[in-house]
């Protein structure tokens, strides 16, 4: 008999749904032409592209324009970090971001400051990982031209202060670019100019939609210089013929589950809240993150004295998927660098993250709770052998 695995990595990947599998399907053989083709099956896909980024404009409440499809959030948060320092080089090279924001973004700033002559300050953050916007107008200089804070934190779930950040940036006349990969389908929103931001980066297979699709926001008229070239799809903003399949998909998961958000908040809360009460009830265990300012699927925490992923094994073995820290491309996990921007370094490599979704039950959070506990006890002989 096949041991039940229980999911619980929704900020990691969620599963495609099944409206968004079948919105797609005819994209692949049906209507298979080149948007950029001028005869009939080109204007054909044309025709679909061209209505896919009107419906994703009147879900966001922006302008069609002002959207840039793309393979994902990766590149989002490349386009709007390097084509807008780019852009701006002209009028200063400063640009603003904090220590406990996605390798996207981070790599990004850092890749500008090493190879591009720009200078780079990295915020620090509380405890709970908050960004400070006094800290962010304290930074700002003449020649600050990019602000990135993300919405809300992969690893720990935090909640940024964005729309108190964008004020301040367009205060100072400063271009604020924020990650909402983790924020769109979990947190409510009415339109995109909501977050106060000029650039928003948002990803598909967060919402249940495919791998591989993306979009970058851009306020109008700012237009960051296009760092992919090759061609003038994307209003000349990203070279390549366009992933007609998975853009449709991505729209219909939009449509589907932004308003209201997917991870609906009253189903997801119980659960998470159990988990939490759970953590707080184990010796050497410790809840990471904002018990406020959070998203309300995301449960991090530290375990004193054992690696991350040796409890992420253990679960593993007892028909649980969880997360730890940032994955490199082996698949092994990093120390977490917003562990170490919390101020416990010697914890970066203890991070165990629960993410859940709309699949899982108070019985999957019972199942935890039965197997955690001999997770962690288990984990921590492994470790004193090693010692």
């Amino acid at each position: 008999m096949n041991k039940r695995i229980i999911y619980m990595d929704y900020n990691a990947t969620t599963p495609v749904d099944y409206r968004v599998r079948d919105a797609m399907l005819p994209y692949f053989c049906e209507v298979f032409g080149n948007p950029s083709s001028v005869h009939t099956i080109g204007r054909q896909a044309r025709v679909c592209l061209d209505e896919a980024r009107s419906r994703a404009a009147e879900i966001l409440g922006c302008n069609p324009l002002e959207i840039t499809f793309t393979s994902g959030g990766t590149e989002s948060n490349n386009l709007a970090i390097i084509g807008t320092a780019r852009k701006m080089r002209e009028r200063g090279k400063h640009i603003i971001t904090s220590a406990i924001e996605h390798h996207a973004v981070l790599c990004c700033c850092e890749y500008l400051a090493k190879h591009e002559g720009f200078e780079l300050t990295i915020l620090p953050v509380d405890s709970s990982g908050l960004v400070d916007p006094d800290a962010v107008k304290k930074a700002i200089r003449h020649d600050t031209i990019l602000v990135s804070i993300m919405a809300a934190n992969n690893e720990i779930g935090t909640i940024q202060p964005i729309k108190e950040i964008g004020n301040i940036c367009r205060q100072h006349g400063v271009i604020f670019h924020t990650d909402a990969v983790q924020f769109f389908g979990k947190e409510g929103f009415e339109k995109i100019t909501d977050l106060n931001a000029d650039l928003v980066s948002i990803c598909a297979h967060k919402i249940h939609g495919p791998k591989g699709a993306g979009l970058l926001y851009t306020r109008s008229p700012l237009k960051p210089m296009p760092i992919i070239f090759g061609g003038s799809h994307e209003n000349k903003l990203r070279a390549g013929t366009e992933n007609l399949p998975a853009i449709m998909g991505f729209v219909k998961a939009m449509e589907l589950f932004l308003k209201p958000p997917v991870f609906d908040r009253n189903q997801i809360q119980p659960l998470a809240d159990r988990v939490i009460n759970l953590i707080n009830n184990l010796d050497g265990v410790r809840f990471r993150g904002s018990p406020v300012n959070r998203l309300c699927n995301t449960v991090a925490f530290t375990v004193n004295g054992v690696e991350s992923e040796v409890i992420i094994a253990g679960l593993d073995i007892e028909g649980i998927c969880v997360s730890g820290g940032a994955a490199c491309s082996t698949g092994a996990l990093l120390a977490s660098h917003v562990i170490t921007a919390l101020g416990s370094p010697s914890d970066a490599r203890s991070l165990v993250r629960i993410s859940l979704g709309r699949e899982n039950t108070m019985e999957d959070i019972a199942h935890l709770e039965k197997v955690l506990p001999s997770v962690i006890r288990r984990a921590r002989i492994h470790a004193k052998k090693f010692v």
